[in-house]
């Protein structure tokens, strides 16, 4: 069938993807433009309703274990209700396109990498295969889990729950539809379970406690070892670890004290039990839940069970706290084939010891805060610390006793973002008061400046995007070098202010920021660092600043219900005042400067003329950005009339849609020609975080208040600690809160194909995905797949490549343009319609950054620059975001193939040079200065042969 199109609604690249149902939903205006049905599927910004989540940047670690892949060069770290896998061997990151409902607690990674349980701190699981990054199954504990672990076989899996241990089949080893069936139920423990660890051969398991005993099980029915208990400890279990091939244990306390076991049975010697009693009938637990077979375990075994049991005796204790030192151990880990034993402590210093000798081979201290988990690769070559208390995340490699991670994200709340121009690069500044540059492609963050003292409010790149510019609380901007890594420009006000929001011109010499306090616009030079003059006029804080850019025009939002443009050429003088009906918020240009957009308090997004200032119409929001409520609320989140307003706007690429965020865990994406909302993306599913619920829960309230403000667990770690008059111990400000969810920044990439938003939870990325959709352009009955390969048979090149596209399918695109002979490139390019040729420059792009047929590419590149560039200036804005497409993914292999390209070079001088100084005797007294120029004389050698070359 072949649909009908509206000339009002031009094509473009439109895209629909399904997302996992974990991640939330993605809710759609129910009006469609015009009312015509047709425009359900090809509206204008159908292409901007495809994008799914993409990475979480800016977040590394936040709490619960993190976990080696099998072949060690991947680390699974949970990030909040995510989960996110950093290859160390690529040097990359991605964040699993799945959540859960609150913060992870527990990973467990399957023998063969296949499979992982997440755990949150509810107790709901998810079973998820990393293969397809897709959830299984579901399946809830009913209560907080401490630990989950696979045996090494990966037939069971052990959770400590409570004061149980409870074993279950692991999924896809037996036929069950069930996932998680329970085999068995272990008593013993009188208090919470903390770890476990398996045998080498899965016939037994280990389980520590709070209790200060660990107690050995055997996963099934032995005649010598049913249960055992281990005492000899003053302080909860952390730890506890079997040696290799042996039924030998080390347990590991919190008051910093090892204990180390020897049985005087082997594996090999366990005696499998004859009869094996079933109970009688399945009894249910008080979850309801099915407790399988109950194994209870007593410190004062029955006489018949001592007999030809297997025994345990302690051979030694050893101490870590040296004398004085009261430090409390919070992590351990054991690498048994090298005997290795990692402890981490509250002060942020960890120990390296051989055991049984217990040798200290390396102590270092890596932060200020405790460290909350430890974790060592295959290998034993790689160590991974997590400390919450920063959210740091670093990777030790103790041979060499160098980093191969060292991450860290904001400590505070991200406060906002801006894309570089090309793409590659997002600057993000945040409340700790630090500024910190990601690289988009591979996650990390790789330069990060402290030279600020109080919490960042904006920042923004260059128009070159060599130079990051910050504003801040503390009464300065400054600027900063990507080439240098330094700050060489600080910029103040003759009285001290706070700025609140800055903004550079499209040349880059003009730098504006807006204090909250003063009321004023400060311009200051980027050349000589000047004041060049302080705009006056508003009569309340300003909001927020933006520069037209194509135009000398300076847009100032003020809260005093004002907008006023201030043109650059004409002296700073006020060229119009915008009247609003509530406090201006944000204010942001269009990319091609024609169209100004306001948010205001009331909840309404305004459009104005900046050449007329007339206004253009308005879009109604207040109920479209669908606030929570908190927990400390009375009312529900519909009759709450706080903040319920957009803080944040950004246009896409393009200009034809506009993307409004604030205190929400929604953010809107509006048609701006037909000024209706087309979409609206969930930021996150995570209900550890506050004003996340809709409707007040009559459960949570009692006639005393909210159960939230309730002191639950004073005293401990996880409570709230409150101290009493005239005691000392005891910390206010460790109190235990849930961070409030909101957008403070939103920003769309350069190409078009992405847009970013800081968030409560970190740097969140959506992006497009366009392999899993058939968008076809200008379609007709005559084109089909099949007439696509009779056309290249035939070679009929430019045939066949125009029917590709109409098709718009990814792989007969890519078989259509490496079909063609690259010395018909030219030719082909030259014949090849406009419109075609636009359609054509984001799938070079795409097949630029991710194909291995580099050259080829870069030619056909190459010749639509050349054959059509006269044409493209024309039309320069609708094109500028495949251009910046284009031009990331060249700078990408630049990038990488210049630092190969430098590594090759001196390894061959580094070459020269030695087989130049083989059987050459030097004397003693050669200095330093002779060998230098030497060498130096060489490197000129070298370099004069690569040029004559």
């Amino acid at each position: 069938m072949i649909v009908p199109r509206d000339r009002a609604y031009p094509t473009s690249d439109r895209i629909i993807i399904t997302r996992d149902p974990s991640l939330g939903q993605d809710t759609t205006g129910s009006r469609v433009p015009g009312g015509h049905p047709c425009h359900q599927q090809h509206g204008v910004v159908d292409h901007l309703k495809g994008r799914g989540f993409s990475n979480l940047l800016g977040t590394f670690y936040r709490s619960g274990d993190l976990t080696f892949s099998p072949d060690g060069n991947s680390l699974l770290s949970p990030v909040g209700n995510r989960l996110s896998v950093f290859h160390l061997k690529n040097n990359d990151a991605e964040t699993l396109p799945l959540a859960s409902r609150c913060n992870i607690t527990c990973v467990a990674l399957s023998p063969d990498g296949s499979l992982a349980i997440l755990v949150d701190e509810e107790g709901a699981a998810l079973l998820i295969s990393l293969l397809t990054k897709s959830v299984l199954n579901h399946f809830n504990f009913q209560q907080p889990v401490h630990n989950i672990c696979f045996s090494p076989d990966g037939r069971k899996f052990v959770v400590c729950k409570g004061s149980l241990a409870l074993m279950y089949h692991a999924p896809g080893k037996r036929r069950e539809f069930n996932a998680f069936v329970l085999d068995k139920t272990y008593y013993g423990p009188y208090d919470e379970t903390t770890c476990i660890d398996w045998t080498d051969d899965s016939k037994c398991f280990a389980v520590g406690s709070k209790d200060m005993s660990t107690w050995v099980f055997g996963a099934e029915r032995w005649q010598n070892l049913i249960y055992y208990s281990l005492g000899g400890h003053k302080d909860a279990i952390v730890s506890c670890f079997f040696q290799e091939d042996s039924l030998d244990l080390h347990t590991v306390s919190a008051d910093a004290t090892l204990c180390m076991w020897r049985c005087d049975t082997e594996p090999s010697q366990l005696l499998p039990r004859l009869q094996k009693k079933k109970p009688a009938d399945t009894d249910c637990m008080e979850d309801g839940e099915e407790k399988g077979e109950e194994i209870r375990g007593s410190a004062n075994p029955a006489p018949e069970e001592k007999v030809g049991r297997v025994r345990y005796s302690r051979i030694t204790r050893h101490f870590f706290n040296k004398e004085g030192d009261f430090t409390t151990l919070t992590a351990a880990a054991f690498h048994k084939k090298l005997n290795l034993l990692v402890t981490g402590f509250s002060t942020g210093t960890f120990h390296i010891h051989e055991l049984p000798e217990i040798s200290l081979i390396h102590s270092l201290s890596i932060s200020d805060q405790s460290i909350s988990t430890i974790a060592v690769n295959r290998s034993g070559d790689w160590i991974a610390f997590g400390c919450s208390g920063l959210g740091q995340l670093l990777v030790w490699e103790w041979q060499s006793e160098s980093y191969v991670l060292k991450q860290q994200g904001h400590f505070n709340n991200m406060m906002s973002l801006c894309y570089s121009p090309d793409g590659q690069h997002i600057v993000t500044g945040g409340d700790d008061g630090k500024v910190k540059v990601w690289d988009t492609s591979s996650g990390f963050c790789f330069v990060t400046f402290t030279d600020h003292t109080s919490s960042i409010t904006a920042v923004t790149f260059s128009s070159n995007g060599q130079v990051v510019l910050s504003a801040s609380l503390d009464g300065t901007v400054r600027a900063f070098s990507l080439l240098r890594y330094r700050n060489f420009r600080t910029f103040t006000s003759p009285r001290p202010a706070q700025f609140s929001c800055l903004a550079v011109d499209g040349s880059g010499d003009i730098v504006c920021a807006g204090a909250q306090d003063s009321y004023e616009v400060y311009v200051w030079s980027m050349q000589t660092g000047r004041l060049l003059d302080v705009l006056a006029g508003h009569a309340g804080p300003i909001s927020s600043v933006a520069f037209s850019p194509l135009k000398s025009v300076l847009a100032t939002a003020s809260w005093d219900r004002t907008v006023r443009l201030w043109h650059m050429t004409d002296s700073w003088r006020t060229t119009e005042t915008l009247n609003l009906s509530a406090d201006a918020l944000a204010v942001t240009f269009r990319p091609d400067g024609e169209e100004l957009a306001v948010a205001s308090l009331d909840g309404q997004i305004t459009l104005w003329d900046p050449e007329k200032g007339t206004q253009m119409g308005s879009i109604e929001g207040r109920h479209d950005l669908q606030f929570g409520r908190k927990e400390l609320d009375k009312v529900t989140a519909k009759h709450s009339a706080k903040g319920k307003a957009f803080s944040t706007l950004c246009y896409s690429a393009d200009g034809q849609a506009l993307l409004a965020g604030g205190s929400s865990r929604f953010v809107c994406l509006y048609h701006v020609r037909e000024q209706l909302l087309a979409k609206k993306y969930e930021i996150s599913c995570n209900y550890s975080l506050d004003a996340m619920g809709e409707f007040l829960d009559r459960r949570k309230m009692t006639e005393f208040g909210s159960l939230a403000l309730v002191d639950e667990g004073a005293g401990e770690e996880d409570g709230v600690t409150l101290s009493l008059p005239g005691v000392r111990r005891g910390d206010m400000s460790s109190r235990r809160f849930k961070p409030e969810i909101r957008v403070s920044s939103l920003r769309f990439s350069p190409t078009g194909r992405s847009w970013a938003a800081t968030s409560t939870e970190g740097l969140l990325i959506f992006s497009l995905d366009s392999s899993a959709v058939f968008d076809p352009f200008q379609l007709d009955e005559e084109v089909t797949a099949g007439s696509v390969h009779r056309a290249l048979s035939a070679g009929q090149w430019t045939l066949a490549l125009v029917m590709a596209m109409r098709l718009n399918e990814e792989r007969l695109l890519q078989e259509a343009l490496e079909k063609v002979p690259s010395k018909d490139i030219k030719v082909l390019c030259s014949s090849l319609p406009d419109l075609y040729v636009e359609r054509l420059l984001p799938v070079l792009a795409s097949q630029i950054e991710k194909s291995r047929h580099l050259q080829f590419y870069l030619l056909w590149a190459h010749e639509l620059l050349m054959q059509h560039g006269q044409k493209m200036k024309t039309r320069s804005v609708s094109l500028l975001p495949a251009i910046n497409s284009l031009q990331k993914s060249i700078q990408t292999h630049f990038s990488s193939i210049s630092k190969l390209c430098e590594w090759n070079r001196y390894n061959m001088k580094f070459a020269v040079c030695l087989s130049q100084q083989r059987g050459v005797k030097r004397s003693a007294g050669d200095t330093d200065s002779d060998a230098e120029s030497e060498v130096m004389s060489l490197e000129d050698s070298v370099e004069e042969a690569e040029l004559d070359q």
